[in-house]
C-alpha cells in the first residue's frame, strides 16, 4: 500500500482544499443563521442573488475582488520568499499618492501619459515605501512584521498631513484632493464591453481588473518560470541553504519585499483611478488587511487568490444585500461570517487535509493499474 501523499498537486492544493473548507465555513455559518430563526438556505440564496444576481451586482462583486487580488498577490510575494508583509495598507496609500502626482502633473496637458505615469508612479511609490523595512530586514535583521505595521502607521499619518495641507482641495474642508483632469481616468468595464458590441450595466469596475488578472499570471510567471522565483522560493524554505547555495538572501529579500510593496501600490488604481477620480484619506478601507486572508485562503498561489478575492466580493456585495433583505442578520454579523470563511480556508488549511490526500492516493493508485 502506497503512502499518502505529502504534498497534493498544485490545482488540488490551491481550489479544491479552499473549496472544501469554506463549504465547511458556510455550514457552520448556516447553523449560526438558523440559531437566529432565519431560513439558512433562503440566506444563502439571498447571498449569491446580491453577488450575481442582477449586472451591477456582478459589477460590484468584481470591483471588490479587484482590490484582494492585488493585496493578496502582494503578500504572496513576500511569503514565498519567507517573510510576513503586514504593510500592505500603507504601501496601497502611498501607492495612490504616486498615482495622485502623476495625475495632477500631467493630467491637463496629456492625459493618455498621465494614466501610463500614475500606473508605473503607483507601483514605484508602494514599492520605494517597502523598502525601508525590506532594506532593515537584510541588512540589519530587523522583524519585518513590526516595521511594516509601523510605516502603515506613518504612511496614514503622511497623507492625513499631505490631505489637509499642500493637496487639500481649495477651499474644501474635506481631507481629499482636486478631482483628477478629466479623460484621466481608466476606463469602465462596461465601457470596455461595448467596444466588442457587449451591453453592461454600468458600474465601478473598471480596466484596473484586468490589469489585476496581469499581475496575477505575472506573478506566477516570476514564481514558477524564472530564476529569480526559484531563488525566492528556495530562500523562503531555508535561507541558510540558499546562502549556501550561492543565492543572495539579502538580494532576494529587498527585491520580493520590493516588489510586493508594488502590487499593494497598484490597489489604488482602482480605487482612486477607476471609481474616486481623486485622492481621499483612508481609502485603502482595510484592504491590505483582509489580502492576508485572500492569500493565505489561496494557498499562495495566484490562481488560488483570484478565486479567493472574488469569494470575498461575493461576502461584500452579497453580503450588503443580505443584511438590507433579513434585519436579523447585521453587517456584524457579516463580519462574523467573513471571519468563519477566514477560520476554516485560511487559519486551519489542514482540515481535510487527511482524507483528500488518502482519497487522492486511492484514485492515483487505480490509475497507475
Amino acid at each position: 500500500m502506497s503512502a499518502v501523499p505529502a504534498k497534493l498537486p498544485g490545482a488540488v492544493e490551491a481550489v479544491l482544499m479552499p473549496f472544501l473548507n469554506i463549504m465547511v465555513a458556510l455550514f457552520v455559518s448556516g447553523l449560526v443563521v438558523w440559531g437566529l430563526g432565519e431560513d439558512p438556505f433562503f440566506a444563502l440564496s439571498l447571498l449569491i442573488e446580491g453577488a450575481f444576481g442582477y449586472e451591477e451586482a456582478i459589477g460590484y462583486t468584481f470591483y471588490y475582488a479587484t482590490n484582494f487580488i492585488f493585496t493578496g498577490l502582494a503578500v504572496s510575494v513576500a511569503f514565498h520568499a519567507g517573510h510576513f508583509n503586514i504593510g500592505g495598507e500603507g504601501q496601497a496609500m502611498l501607492g495612490g499618492l504616486g498615482l495622485t502626482l502623476a495625475v495632477l502633473w500631467l493630467g491637463d496637458t496629456a492625459p493618455v501619459l498621465s494614466i501610463f505615469l500614475a500606473i508605473i508612479g503607483a507601483a514605484v511609490f508602494g514599492a520605494a515605501w517597502a523598502f525601508i523595512p525590506a532594506w532593515l530586514q537584510a541588512k540589519r535583521g530587523s522583524h519585518i512584521v513590526i516595521t511594516t505595521i509601523m510605516f502603515n502607521f506613518i504612511a496614514s499619518a503622511f497623507l492625513a498631513y499631505l490631505l489637509v495641507g499642500p493637496l487639500q482641495r481649495p477651499g474644501g474642508q474635506m481631507p481629499e484632493s482636486s478631482d483628477f483632469p478629466d479623460g484621466t481616468g481608466l476606463m469602465q468595464f462596461h465601457e470596455v464591453l461595448e467596444m466588442v458590441g457587449i451591453r453592461f450595466e454600468q458600474s465601478p469596475l473598471n480596466a484596473s481588473f484586468l490589469i489585476a488578472l496581469m499581475a496575477a499570471f505575472g506573478v506566477w510567471f516570476l514564481l514558477t518560470r524564472t530564476r529569480f522565483g526559484y531563488e525566492m522560493r528556495v530562500a523562503g524554505k531555508n535561507a541558510h541553504a540558499a546562502a549556501f547555495a550561492g543565492v543572495s538572501v539579502s538580494r532576494v529579500t529587498i527585491i520580493a519585499l520590493m516588489l510586493s510593496g508594488a502590487l499593494a501600490g497598484m490597489m489604488g488604481l482602482n480605487e482612486l483611478l477607476g471609481e474616486q477620480l481623486r485622492l481621499i484619506g483612508n481609502f485603502t478601507l482595510g484592504y491590505g488587511f483582509v489580502g492576508i486572508a485572500v492569500a493565505f485562503m489561496g494557498r499562495n498561489h495566484p490562481l488560488g487568490i483570484v478565486l479567493a478575492a472574488v469569494l470575498f466580493g461575493v461576502l461584500y456585495q452579497g453580503g450588503a444585500e443580505l443584511a438590507f433583505e433579513m434585519p436579523n442578520i447585521t453587517r456584524d454579523l457579516i463580519v462574523v461570517i467573513q471571519g468563519l470563511v477566514i477560520l476554516f480556508a485560511g487559519a486551519m488549511p489542514h482540515l481535510l487535509r487527511k482524507p483528500v490526500a488518502l482519497l487522492y492516493a486511492r484514485m492515483a493508485r487505480k490509475g497507475a493499474v
